[in-house]
């Protein structure tokens, strides 16, 4: 494909990544209060008590509103990036700072998204690719918030890469399958050789869970890149924090954004990766 016309697919695609960023924003925001919500509801019905009368919270329902004056967000104020600049950061109903936060999001959707179509270009590897990476910025955003990877974004990514790879887009069905099978297992493991040794957990259910989700859309053989970037960064980021920042030992570091940022690595760059590794070896 000529580069013009990648160019001009890369730029589409980044546009559509800003809006997304948006939408993106919401879910990082409201889904770890929605879960809340059915978690007090489930406790309620377990107690026999009547849930208790909060006000009903979907992704599309009620409206943006500002959190401190209750300012509804209008149109023109939700437009990505270009609102909070025209704004210059603040709510215009009360004034208060708005978080850079979700034009960061914003701009890197935008970013990846022009990526990914420059990376694929016009395939099905370009549509399944985006969803990936947009699901992995939102976990990755509310595991720092909140240290949650919520099942309603683990589990349909898991059963998306299994369907995609049912036509062999990313890998052959029986590597996805024992990508989430094996993913699943590996973490699973560890878990539990960390707690028989330190008593303590060294890691949430939702990480297993992603981990299988990605080996379900890259296969097996891309697991070990996977695990080991991972844990990588994870440590270099870690004692960072502990020496830098003085980040308590005894506060846990939320593990989902650096497992979503090596499957997005091991999206683009695996395959050449796993080459190099092997003639390396050889």
């Amino acid at each position: 494909m000529l580069p013009e016309s990648l160019g001009g697919l890369a730029a589409m695609a980044g546009l559509l990544g800003l809006c997304v960023g948006s939408f993106l924003n919401v879910v990082i925001h409201r889904l770890p209060k929605m879960m809340e919500q059915e978690w007090h509801a489930q406790c309620a019905d377990l107690r026999g008590e009547e849930p208790p009368t909060e006000p009903s919270l979907s992704l599309a329902k009620p409206r943006s509103r500002c959190p401190a004056c209750g300012h509804g967000i209008t149109a023109l104020e939700n437009i990505p990036v270009l609102s909070f600049l025209l704004l210059k950061g603040k709510c215009s109903g009360c004034g208060i700072a708005i978080s850079p936060r979700y034009p960061i999001i914003e701009i890197f959707t935008g970013l990846i998204s022009a990526y990914t179509a420059w990376h694929f270009g016009p395939t099905i590897q370009t549509a399944g690719a985006l969803l990936l990476v947009w699901s992995l910025i939102a976990l990755s955003a509310i595991d720092l918030d909140t240290q949650l990877l919520p099942d309603a974004i683990t589990l349909p990514i898991l059963w998306l890469g299994l369907a995609f790879n049912l036509a062999n887009v990313y890998s052959d069905l029986s590597s996805a399958v024992l990508g989430a099978m094996a993913g699943y297992l590996a973490l699973w493991t560890v878990f539990w050789l960390f707690k028989l040794v330190t008593g303590k957990e060294g890691m949430g259910y939702g990480d297993f869970k992603l981990l299988a989700a990605l080996g379900a859309w890259l296969g097996w053989q891309m697991l070990p890149a996977i695990i080991l970037l991972s844990s990588v960064v994870g440590a270099v980021v870690g004692i960072t924090l502990i020496v830098v920042a003085r980040h308590g030992r005894n506060v846990p570091i939320p593990f989902g954004p650096y497992l979503a940022a090596a499957g997005t690595i091991a999206l683009f760059w695996g395959p050449q990766m796993t080459r190099n590794y092997l003639g390396l070896i050889a």
